[in-house]
């Protein structure tokens, strides 16, 4: 009885060990500005020990860079080339074989996004007819290249997405989006092992609405500084839970609860924007950062769920001149955890220690099959 006791704690202590989110950085070029060169980019990233970049310009020279350094990649295609990929499988293909297929597997591609916040363009351009095609067309392209261990997936905005975040028990998706687009691909996503994506910004809800406390977006414990969802009794601590547990609650309704869900976007400026924004400042910036590593090193997860988000990547790596590519439309803020030189901003450790069990967990897994087979 003791030893299976014994042999119980250690496979809990296992999973546990594996259930943690992953967390890594956007990294994005500028056409205003020269980038650094990709090996500089490669070897920066393997310094901090960041284990996982998103890369939504998905340049094949930086591709190459990471190559052997065990870094996953997090690819994207730009929403400009939707409708060839969405009308023609072979455009598909040819995008892999000059983005994917010379590197992979040296270069280590986890994930790929067809589009990004394609519901933010709609004014501009609608690429929603195209979004589940062309991912379709990806998905197919790459099992027929023999490649099945990198699913497809997109990505959206939570602002253009989801309804409410007070409280998340009332979340849903907006419509008509929710019913023709967002439906159909959680269905794809189930389907084809695939991750949900959101871009979740607590910056720019706390900018909305003025009744949000700065600490409750900043994850800092204030006295009271909490939020009760008063139809779940669920009581809240800071506002990323709240807006996660919104898209959670959101695929719920729909029946897709069980889809794991990627923030692909998240951050907080240190500097720049509008005029009167000065909450974009370095010691929040650096506030907000350590908050959201430590609480997602804390394996807490969401209320609304146990292992809370699959992944999270902080928006970005670095800052350019004249500000980061804003995907929040405004020009100037600054992002980065690295300034344009690339030096640190912060004293912020987004390193893989967030997995940092895994080989203790597999020396556990050893002692339990030896005590179990005597």
């Amino acid at each position: 009885m003791p030893s299976f006791l014994f042999i119980s704690l250690l496979l809990s202590f296992i999973h546990f060990s594996f259930s943690l989110p992953s967390i890594g950085v956007t990294y994005s070029t500028t056409t205003t500005t020269a980038s650094p060169p990709p090996d500089k980019i490669s070897a920066t990233i393997s310094t901090l020990k960041i284990p996982n970049v998103r890369l939504p310009d998905a340049d094949p020279s930086l591709i190459k860079a990471f190559a052997f350094t065990n870094t996953s990649l997090f690819l994207s295609i730009p929403n400009p080339l939707l409708p060839a990929v969405a009308a023609n499988r072979s455009l598909a293909l040819r995008w892999l074989y000059r983005h994917v297929l010379p590197f992979y597997p040296r270069s280590k591609i986890t994930l790929i996004s067809v589009g990004n916040a394609v519901l933010d363009s709609v004014a501009e351009q609608d690429f929603t007819p195209y979004l589940l095609p062309a991912m379709r067309n990806l998905h197919l392209a790459l099992h027929e290249l023999g490649i099945k261990k990198i699913p497809v997936s997109t990505t959206f905005s939570f602002f253009s997405t989801i309804t409410t975040a007070f409280p998340p028990s009332s979340a849903e998706f907006q419509q008509p989006a929710g019913d023709l687009i967002i439906k159909p691909l959680l269905q794809f996503l189930e389907e084809t092992n695939s991750s949900f994506l959101i871009n979740l910004y607590p910056y720019n809800l706390y900018r909305l609405n003025s009744e949000i406390p700065v600490g409750f977006a900043l994850f800092q414990d204030y006295p009271f500084n909490f939020r009760d969802d008063l139809v779940t009794g669920v009581r809240y601590f800071n506002l990323f839970d709240m807006m996660a547990d919104s898209v959670l609650t959101a695929m719920a309704v729909m029946g897709y609860e069980s889809v794991p869900v990627i923030v692909a976007e998240t951050g907080w400026p240190s500097g720049g924007g509008e005029a009167g924004e000065v909450e974009a400042n370095e010691a929040y910036a650096e506030m907000y950062l350590k908050g959201l590593v430590r609480h997602l090193k804390s394996g807490v997860g969401t209320p609304l769920k146990k292992d809370g988000v699959a992944e999270v990547y902080v928006y970005e790596l670095m800052d350019h001149e004249g500000g980061n590519n804003d995907n929040n439309k405004v020009t100037g803020r600054k992002w980065g955890i690295l300034t344009e030189n690339m030096t640190r901003k912060f004293n912020v450790e987004i390193s893989s220690g967030v997995k940092n069990y895994g080989l203790m967990g597999i020396f556990l897994f050893l002692i339990a099959i030896f005590y179990a087979f005597p």
